[in-house]
């Protein structure tokens, strides 16, 4: 065997290093099932593999990496690079962006929940709140109004929602207290093992996840147009993993977020809500609908009530809680104006 290798053998080794070197691979942490709730973040994934020629691959985990709970916790300690979450499911741990979580916000389309989060997303407030978690917000997961599947008697009135058990999270659990529901706060996952035991009565869903998590297999009642609000379910990147990237692999990641969201919002709005109707109509479901002036007493009973409890406990924790609920509505107005 020769003692020294050529120029022409280094150099070739050196480049397969060098080319294994510049590969990245980021694991990202979701849960349930691939639905469409995760849509952006497939095809972000999709994009920014195409774009680097396959250098930079996001390894997608339906529940592998962490429990749903603890993906912020996971972001913090870099146990993984990507992760998704909904503000709801630990207000303590997010509270700055718990504000989009308020019950009747006035939100009224995809469009908007997006505009609106990106903008709340890029307060400096926000970003020092979740930067106690080493994680920089990426995209929202634009949810529409939630709405209640439930077992039994389907409620003919707001009176009737009086001591029913509830999966409702943030702002949707303070909108069923105020009907005298008796909300309780799980993860998506463990909701139908709670239908199923009596546990909960109803399950307060987006209706892809009444579909995709099987409330509607059990189910007998859906109503149509309560709409207390929605959740808030950001998508992060560890800031280290992210500042760490190379500027390509970086302008690759960042560059594709827009597609990726205009991706999820056409398929919610044309696979999703297409499938919502036949499906519970297929399934002998009962479609409630209350009467404009009950849902509008609904709202005013509890909107003013929630924004101000809200501002007083933010304040109470050193946010700049006017500021965020002031910026939010304000945002949320120049939205609806210039569409």
């Amino acid at each position: 065997m020769p003692k020294f290798l050529s120029y022409t053998t280094v150099a070739a080794i050196s480049f397969a290093f060098a080319g294994e070197a510049m590969a990245t691979e980021w694991n990202v942490s979701l849960w349930g099932k691939r639905r469409a709730f995760t849509e952006h973040v497939e095809k972000l994934a999709e994009l920014v593999s195409e774009k680097t020629d396959g250098e930079f691959t996001l390894n997608i985990s339906y529940g592998g990496l962490s429990n749903n709970r603890e993906n912020l916790d996971g972001i913090s300690i870099g146990a993984f690079e990507m992760a998704q979450f909904c503000a709801g499911y630990h207000r303590d741990k997010n509270p700055s962006i718990t504000v989009l979580e308020l019950p009747f916000l006035g939100v009224e389309t995809l469009e908007q929940e997006r505009e609106l989060s990106m903008a709340l997303y890029d307060h400096p407030a926000v970003q020092e709140d979740l930067g106690r978690w080493n994680a920089t917000l990426m995209m929202p997961s634009p949810l529409p109004q939630y709405n209640l599947v439930g077992l039994g008697e389907a409620p003919g009135s707001l009176d009737d929602f009086a001591g029913l058990s509830v999966r409702a999270t943030g702002g949707i659990g303070a909108a069923m207290e105020a009907v005298d529901a008796v909300p309780t706060s799980m993860s998506a996952t463990e909701v139908r093992q709670a239908m199923d035991s009596g546990v909960v009565k109803a399950v307060a869903f987006a209706p892809h996840a009444h579909m995709a998590f099987g409330t509607i297999e059990n189910g007998e009642w859906w109503t149509s147009n309560l709409n207390p609000g929605t959740v808030n379910c950001p998508v992060v990147a560890n800031t280290d993993a992210l500042e760490s990237l190379s500027d390509e692999h970086r302008a690759a990641l960042m560059g594709s977020i827009d597609e990726a969201l205009d991706h999820y919002l056409d398929h919610y709005e044309n696979n999703t809500m297409e499938a919502w109707g036949p499906a519970l109509e297929e399934r002998g479901i009962e479609v409630i609908s209350f009467d404009e002036q009950a849902l509008a007493n609904f709202e005013a009973s509890v909107a003013g009530p929630a924004a101000e409890a809200w501002i007083e406990d933010m304040s109470n924790r050193g946010l700049p809680a006017q500021d965020l609920y002031d910026f939010a509505t304000d945002t949320l107005a120049e939205i609806k104006g210039g569409s």
